[in-house]
């Protein structure tokens, strides 16, 4: 059949071919700058291919595939790319050296290929036949290399930025279609913008003696958290605002989940370092930190790796999966040196102590860094996934992406590099790391999952795609205000929203980014499918059951503030006490079993859906599926797969099989 320009929603300026299985959605306001139709993309080490039209917008580059033998990539995202996700262009002719391409290079021969190099480890390359598509190539090659300068995304200070303007412009019957589809594919996803979400979660975890407090609906209190907080029951929103100056970034501690043996797990920032609190806003802090639930234990982050650490151990990781960049006798030790295994490995065994503490003993583990914005995101969510049934369904984990990365802060656009290059780079990718977490715990518990490798690759990729509200800004703010741009005529004001000129209330334009979890709009319904884990537990109940109640802290009672560092817990006093506990708790090792009989889960097994997973060297594993599929021998799903392939697959599912046989109740 042939792709129309009606059908596509585009302007086209040579037929293509499509495929009655592709669904290509395209925004409004996209457009297409070039197009080679005739075009073929090389797949694998055996000089295959597939023909197709290659297309650059002011918003993507992407391949149709047309007439391609065998099945279609897994992942929509295979076919395209965009813009601000490609890291270099290089043009490659036989009769020229390789050049690498720019909005201000100047490029003076006829492409034969192009190599487009992507922050998501892909590595995509396009080859033009001689068959008459030497202008078609030379426009591409330039057209691409403009778009994606142009359409580097500003960022914080780009709400409405013409490149990435609001999606709209659709008509009210696929607006309504559209609306309801992801509705009812998003319907068990929490968003976290509601106060009904808030309460609907609290409820669930049936964490008694907390509630939701609206102290910063308006963003007031602190820009960078989101509108409603759980805190404390017995603590007035009067108490609480009295707290908030005494923390970087005025970003306080709150539950950010509840154990059902009676544990809790708070977040917060570092305590600000002029902090002299008066007597009343003592009590107030207190209240907030102990308020009577046991004792403190404060996780000392310190043991993580940097911000700094993390973007040196991905770029090291990134320059090694790439053809040729090591000896294959010394790929491994290169591997070893980039220190990203270590990093994931570090992540994961920090996350086991914190929840082993929740699961064993009533008290309280508050997980504090200087920002609050970055690895308490992944370590709160790390713990969550070990210890709740719920955050390892499929809805369940895109709601706790939303409530502890979406709502809580996280600067994904300075951390996935998404911003100019005249903008100051603060870029670290904590968020993927916390995928690699992720993936490490979905292949030593397969059967506990209900998700796949799939939906985390997916997942992986779309963080690049500013398509979408979840990665586009850095708040809950920025993305209230950035996606509904404005009139030219209007202002806005704390109190009243947006007016007009005449003081006349009215909202700008119905225009929002979806939530990346819109999945229809990028992936078919069958690739859906493969996203949810055939053999996964079924979904868990809404409330959490009571379970069994974690044995008294043998430490001490409420009150008493403990450091957990380096595996040990060991007093240590709050800044503003004028001295230590009178009778300070001996120092506690826990052995390096944490399941084991007299760890921190006491003299018992692991209560049922807790996981505990093994950090020890061999079972860290490379993502293979993730980061070396740019290397020719790792391409598969458009040809034929070889021997090999098949063999790798065929040990994979043999492998699951066994441990799902394992798990099984007989």
């Amino acid at each position: 059949m042939s792709c129309s320009p009606s059908k596509l929603g585009l302007p086209q300026k040579s037929g293509g071919k499509c495929t009655e299985n592709q669904s290509w959605r395209w925004s409004s306001g996209e457009r297409v700058l070039e197009e080679a139709a005739g075009a073929r993309q090389r797949c694998g080490n055996g000089g295959g291919s597939v023909p197709g039209t290659l297309l650059c917008t002011n918003r993507r580059l992407a391949f149709l595939p047309g007439q391609a033998p065998g099945s279609r990539g897994l992942l929509h995202s295979e076919d395209e790319v965009a813009l601000p996700c490609i890291r270099k262009l290089v043009a490659a002719s036989s009769f020229s050296k390789p050049k690498v391409l720019t909005a201000a290079s100047t490029l003076k021969f006829i492409p034969e290929e192009l190599v487009v190099f992507c922050r998501d480890f892909r590595l995509l390359r396009f080859y033009f036949p001689e068959n008459g598509l030497a202008p078609q190539a030379f426009r591409l090659a330039n057209a691409i290399a403009r778009a994606r300068e142009a359409a580097a995304w500003l960022g914080d200070a780009a709400e409405g930025h013409d490149g990435w303007s609001c999606p709209g412009g659709a008509s009210p019957e696929e607006v309504d279609e559209e609306e309801e589809e992801d509705e009812e594919e998003g319907s068990a996803t929490l968003l976290f913008e509601s106060p009904q979400d808030w309460e609907k979660e609290l409820q669930r975890l049936g964490a008694a003696g907390w509630r939701v407090s609206a102290v910063n609906e308006r963003f007031d209190m602190a820009p960078s958290l989101p509108q409603y907080l759980w805190v404390p029951s017995g603590l007035l929103d009067h108490d609480l605002k009295r707290t908030f100056a005494h923390f970087q970034e005025r970003r306080v501690p709150r539950l950010c989940w509840h154990h059902p043996g009676g544990g809790d797990l708070l977040r917060a920032a570092g305590f600000h370092p002029n902090s002299e609190p008066g007597s009343e806003d003592m009590r107030c802090l207190e209240a907030l930190l102990l308020g009577g639930r046991g004792p403190c234990v404060l996780a000392d982050m310190a043991e993580l790796p940097t911000l700094a650490d993390i973007q040196l151990a991905h770029l090291r990781l990134r320059a090694l999966c790439l053809p040729g960049a090591a000896a294959e006798e010394k790929w491994l030790s290169a591997l070893e040196g980039t220190r990203w295994l270590d990093h994931v490995r570090t992540c994961l065994r920090k996350a086991v102590e914190v929840v082993s503490l929740l699961a064993g003993k009533r008290c309280s583990v508050v997980l504090q860094e200087p920002s609050d914005r970055d690895l308490n995101c992944l370590l709160a969510s790390l713990v969550q996934l070990l210890g709740d049934p719920h955050a390892r369904s499929l809805p369940g984990f895109q709601s706790l992406v939303q409530r502890e990365w979406v709502a809580a802060g996280h600067p994904f656009p300075h951390r996935l590099g998404l911003l100019c290059r005249d903008t100051p780079r603060e870029e670290a990718p904590v968020f993927l790391l916390f995928l690699d977490c992720t993936w490490q715990l979905l292949r030593q518990f397969p059967a506990d999952f209900g998700f796949t490798e799939a939906f985390l690759l997916a997942l992986h990729d779309s963080s690049f795609s500013p398509y979408f509200s979840t990665f586009r800004f850095s708040c809950q703010r920025q993305r209230d205000h950035g996606s509904m741009p404005r009139l030219p005529s209007q202002t806005y004001r704390p109190v009243g929203g947006w007016q007009d000129p005449g003081g006349h209330r009215g909202g700008p334009p119905t225009c929002t980014f979806p939530p990346v979890w819109a999945w229809r709009r990028r992936y078919t319904r069958q690739q859906q499918e493969q996203f949810r884990n055939p053999v996964g537990p079924p979904a868990p109940a809404e409330t959490l059951a009571p379970g069994r109640p974690g044995d008294p802290c043998p430490w001490g009672g409420a009150g008493l503030v403990l450091m957990l560092a380096k595996g040990s817990l060991c007093p240590h006093p709050l800044p503003w006490w004028s001295h230590p506990p009178l009778h300070p708790p001996h120092r506690v090792s826990p052995p390096e079993s944490w399941g084991m009989q007299g760890g921190l889960l006491g003299g018992c097994c692991p209560p049922p859906g807790l996981l505990l997973p093994c950090t020890a060297g061999p079972c860290i594993r490379l993502w293979h599926r993730c980061y070396l599929r740019g290397l020719p021998q790792e391409q598969r799903g458009r040809l034929a797969p070889s021997l090999a392939g098949l063999a790798e697959e065929l040990e994979l599912l043999q492998e699951r099989l066994r441990t799902w046989n394992l798990r099984r109740p007989h």
